[in-house]
């Protein structure tokens, strides 16, 4: 079967669920359970599939599908996987699964409603990732707020209605203003060109002023960084967490803050590159901020839900870190970055969900000993633990390690020549590692250890069905902890792009610091 094909099997096999698990009978929940893991898994094998077949030395778009949709306009249907989204791809399917299984449990409301929403979401997200039209894009990009504002508000805690709106609000006001600055856009490349076309690869080079600039990057980043969050857009994430089903956790924590720093590598910044290039001591200021804010926010919270919520706003400062770095190396440690917090953010969120069906409480005070009383879920939860905080060997350490050596790699050329703000900022950076470190020990220390505390009384630890989730959690994050090569090399044109889009090939000058192999390749795509 055809590449193209098959991509649009991945796309779509979210929304054949949603027919399947509508045509069963009411009162067949375990029908509906089961069904939609079997979808998920056959999303996630074809996706696997796909993956291995993405060639890693093809600059362009691979298994891309082209179809006119609103041809008059130069809407069309354009999708395909590069090196910026095919990890972001992969990511995703291979959650679908462990997503579904974990729900098993914990949702006996509506069983149907809920899955049809999990697949709603599932394509909103993967159709986000693989949009190459500037329009569709943006219409997947909408069509997520529909599923996760139900999943919330229907599924969610005491607060959930409050949890809902804000989350709305903020997302809807970044996204009319992205709305506007995109039409701007295509309507000057129209009347610079004469073409009018929502495609990508269109857009970049657009003529614009440094001011038509100024003003549509900082739509569209608005929209991109509420979604992330920065600081301070970020406020709306740990009501957001705190009262959403643990699915809707996973998604958000998984997947759907990825958006906001995929936004930005894909779309921000090459679209408007002279003025990302002055941008960029901003964005990194902001970025190590958040790294640093959202490290001690986390140090002070006493919901297990929040402490995760605000690890997230750490860890994901570390994306736009790497990305403001425009160094190949930062720039590839983004990517592996987002992967990595994607898989440990998840798995901590599962967890998180497991104890608190058990317990019902999610107020750290609550809990101590867990590693006499619950060894299985002790040994599991510390993994992760250890992977959220960089332990090498782990995914955790080679996303955190590549971004802090592209932003010293980057700013050291910078400091001997007078300018030594990038190296405060890279130097600030590593402070966040040690808080990590602290928030996270902490955390396990009053969660694992000490006094044996388990609410309600003595409960059961991890089912088959439980550790099967996990493990399999744990296999991409070690397989990127001791193997980082091949994902490295799936996304090695990408970052070769990104840099001499926003950077122009001067960038390459820093390329001497690199492996040979692309330090070459950076000189190549400079010619």
């Amino acid at each position: 079967m055809d590449d193209a094909l098959l991509l649009n099997v991945v796309l779509y096999l979210p929304l054949l669920g949603i027919a399947l698990i509508v045509a069963l009978p009411q009162g067949q929940d375990d029908r509906v359970r089961h069904l939609s893991f079997g979808v998920m898994l056959a999303q996630f094998v074809i996706t696997a599939f796909l993956y291995l077949r993405f060639d890693p030395t093809v600059a362009g778009l691979q298994a891309q599908t082209n179809l006119p949709w609103i041809a008059d306009w130069g809407v069309y249907y354009r999708i395909g996987l590069d090196g910026y989204n095919v990890l972001l791809v992969l990511l995703t399917a291979f959650l679908g699964p462990p997503v579904v299984a974990g729900a098993f449990s914990a949702i006996g409301k509506d069983v149907k409603l809920f899955y049809a929403m999990v697949f709603f979401i599932q394509f909103a997200m993967l159709g986000t990732f693989l949009a190459q039209d500037l329009l569709l894009f943006y219409i997947f990009w909408e069509t997520m707020l529909i599923p996760m504002f139900l999943i919330i508000g229907i599924w969610g805690g005491e607060r959930r209605i409050y949890a809902t709106v804000k989350f709305v609000l903020y997302t809807a006001a970044g996204s009319i203003l992205m709305l506007a600055a995109l039409i701007y856009l295509v309507w000057s490349q129209y009347a610079d060109s004469g073409n009018l076309s929502f495609a990508f690869a269109d857009l970049f080079g657009t003529k614009l002023s440094l001011a038509e600039q100024g003003w549509l990057l900082a739509a569209f980043a608005l929209s991109f960084a509420i979604k992330v969050p920065m600081v301070p857009l970020h406020t709306w994430l740990p009501d957001a967490h705190v009262e959403a089903p643990t699915t809707g956790s996973v998604i958000l924590a998984g997947v759907l803050l990825k958006m906001g720093t995929y936004g930005f590598i894909k779309l921000g910044f090459p679209l408007f590159p002279e003025v990302s290039q002055l941008a960029m001591p901003a964005v990194m200021a902001l970025a190590v901020i958040s790294i640093v804010y959202g490290a001690c926010l986390a140090l002070v919270q006493t919901d297990i839900k929040k402490i995760i919520a605000y690890s997230s706003i750490s860890h994901l400062g570390y994306v736009m870190l790497g990305l403001a770095s425009l160094d190949l190396i930062g720039i590839q440690g983004a990517i592996i970055q987002m992967v990595s917090h994607g898989l440990t953010a998840a798995g901590l969120f599962l967890m998180v969900g497991m104890i608190y069906e058990r317990c019902h409480t999610r107020e750290l005070a609550a809990y101590g000993g867990l590693a006499k009383a619950l060894p299985v879920y002790s040994v599991f939860f510390m993994i992760l633990t250890l992977a959220a905080i960089g332990l090498p060997t782990t995914s955790g350490f080679t996303g955190e390690f590549l971004v802090l050596l592209g932003a010293f790699n980057a700013a050291w050329p910078q400091h001997l020549a007078g300018d030594s703000l990038p190296l405060f900022w890279a130097v600030v950076a590593v402070t966040g590692v040690v808080l990590g470190a602290m928030y996270m020990l902490w955390f396990a220390q009053r969660f694992l250890y000490g006094t044996t505390k388990v609410p309600h009384g003595p409960v059961a630890d991890l089912n088959r069905r439980e550790k099967l989730i996990l493990a399999a959690l744990l296999v991409p994050v070690f397989w990127i902890g001791l193997a980082p090569g091949e994902p490295l090399r799936k996304t090695e044109q990408a970052a070769l792009h990104f840099q001499t889009l926003v950077a122009g090939p001067q960038a390459t000058s820093t390329a001497t610091a690199l492996p040979p192999h692309l330090a070459r390749r950076a000189a190549e795509a400079t010619r």
